[in-house]
């Protein structure tokens, strides 16, 4: 089971120690370092920073939503930040959910999820091919577009850059049943949002095992700590604004997710406080339990014992959420 670090996006301003930390993490032989996107910064342009002052670790998105570039322009990212590099990068991928990509993108969230993003991949894919240009009779992402309100002038092309690798890793971040399956067919890997190696029967892993060189990487928090309830308390803040304040409550991935895993009723109870602006209520209506089995906190002792359930599962990169060096080491002491 390799190692990743997951930085995340940036809150009111930039990170400052996210540099030290990528630097930190290389230096501690960990396999890969993760950025991601919301409604502020994106995931692109730190992780480009990262690899200027980097060699060896790998580059991720987890995850480059969807929404925010058409697939052509993702795969331009991609492709870029991959030559400078020397072949690092890794495409992570989301589709997020109705309330970013219509309350932020200002576009419709698409009436068939699934097959947005398998036209999605598809045209990634092509244009890291290069193979010819790129084309599709899609329902969602045309190319060339010929909608009625088009001019009818656009013609196939073939990106100008010749792409480093066709074979640059594309990964999704999906949730639901079907959308896993068919991550399962499409990608080169998955990124689970919440992990239990308690309760892996919550996602539809085939049984006669995952296809030759799939990645599982779930994100979890980690941190070495005596005091195990304040450990958790990042954990319950971010699964309280997870659950509570990223959809409605008819339609919320999220907490669709936690109810899969047990924790239905507490899901339920969490959305309704966020939405009633009880936030604080919200974080502590989180069960320990959930946060916990979803984390790695504690002394290291602890810790040792609760990783050997991750290393028992499917799961090929766990990518920590860890924001101090001590954590860091140590996981790399008892997982390397």
């Amino acid at each position: 089971m390799r190692l990743g670090l997951a930085l995340g996006y940036w809150g009111r301003g930039p990170s400052p120690g996210h540099l030290g930390l990528a630097q930190e993490a290389e230096r501690l032989g960990y396999h890969s370092v993760w950025t991601a996107e919301a409604w502020g910064s994106d995931a692109f342009t730190p992780l480009t920073w990262i690899a200027a002052h980097t060699s060896r670790i790998r580059l991720g998105t987890a995850v480059a939503q969807m929404a925010a570039r058409s697939p052509t322009a993702t795969a331009m990212h991609a492709l870029t930040l991959d030559h400078l590099s020397g072949g690092r990068m890794m495409l992570g991928l989301g589709l997020s959910g109705p309330q970013v990509v219509e309350g932020w993108y200002g576009q419709p969230f698409p009436s068939s999820p699934l097959t947005a993003t398998r036209e999605y991949v598809d045209v990634v894919r092509q244009v890291l091919r290069r193979a010819a240009p790129v084309e599709l009779d899609g329902r969602f992402h045309p190319h060339p577009y010929r909608g009625a309100d088009g001019t009818g002038l656009g013609r196939p092309l073939k990106p100008i850059t010749h792409p480093l690798r066709a074979s640059l890793p594309v990964l999704l971040g999906a949730q639901g049943p079907r959308n896993v399956a068919q991550t399962l067919r499409i990608a080169d890997g998955w990124l689970p949002l919440y992990w239990s190696p308690l309760r892996t029967d919550a996602y539809p892993l085939p049984r006669d095992g995952l296809p030759e060189g799939f990645v599982v990487a779930p994100l979890a928090h980690a941190r070495v700590c005596d005091d195990i309830a304040e450990g958790l308390l990042p954990v319950k803040a971010s699964l309280g604004f997870y659950i509570g304040g990223m959809g409605h409550a008819s339609r919320n991935f999220h907490a669709g997710l936690m109810a899969r895993m047990g924790y239905e009723e507490a899901a339920v109870r969490i959305h309704r406080l966020f939405t009633e602006g009880r936030r604080e209520e919200a974080v502590r209506a989180v069960p320990d339990s959930f946060a916990d089995e979803i984390s790695l906190v504690g002394p290291r002792e602890r810790i040792a014992e609760r990783l050997a359930a991750w290393r028992a599962g499917p799961v090929t990169d766990l990518l920590l959420t860890a924001r101090d060096p001590e954590t860091l080491r140590t996981l790399a002491e008892l997982a390397l």
